[in-house]
């Protein structure tokens, strides 16, 4: 089944019990070879603001309740922090009560992929830009219909875009592909 969790770690840590699975930072490898977008550390750091950088680029986390987009009801589309591409569109946004924005699905599938994170003591999905290679966050089989996921996503990996803005954008880029 698509929404269900890979088997657990034979030999588990203990988590930090005052921590959610959403709010650990990932250790997982993320494989950037297929990245289209590539920079080097210092441009990353001249780019980005230092959270943005720690949580995007290092794997990092920001703190719940605490972050730009968690309680944030705008219509519209979220980028990476990274890149042009778009990622969650707000239609799938919903509460789930973690302090992070959470989402149902990405706008489109190609756009994020999936590494196994074992750190931690629990086995996890840890997703980023497939384009950028940012760290976003990560998705749990514990979320509403209609996929019965939850994509935890860190603020500080997203970048906002109002939905007419969203509309005048995607407009120019197939304006730009015809030509």
């Amino acid at each position: 089944m698509p929404n269900q969790l890979p088997a657990p770690d034979p030999a588990p840590r203990a988590a930090d019990p005052a921590k959610s699975a959403c709010g650990l930072p990932s250790r997982a490898v993320i494989d950037l070879s297929a990245a289209s977008i590539r920079r080097s550390d210092a441009e990353w750091r001249q780019r980005l603001s230092p959270l943005a950088y720690t949580v995007a680029r290092q794997q990092g986390t920001e703190p719940p309740f605490r972050n730009a987009f968690w309680q944030h009801h705008e219509d519209g589309v979220y980028f990476s922090v990274c890149s042009d591409t778009p990622l969650f569109d707000s239609r799938a946004k919903f509460d789930s009560g973690t302090g992070w924005p959470s989402f149902t699905q990405p706008i489109e599938g190609g756009f994020v992929e999936e590494t196994v994170d074992k750190s931690h003591g629990m086995v996890r999905r840890e997703v980023h830009c497939r384009m950028d290679g940012a760290h976003l966050g990560h998705v749990f089989p514990d979320g509403p219909a209609p996929t019965g996921l939850r994509y935890c996503i860190n603020s500080a990996s997203l970048r906002f875009m109002p939905r007419a803005e969203y509309g005048a954008w995607v407009a120019a880029r197939g304006a730009a592909a015809a030509r």
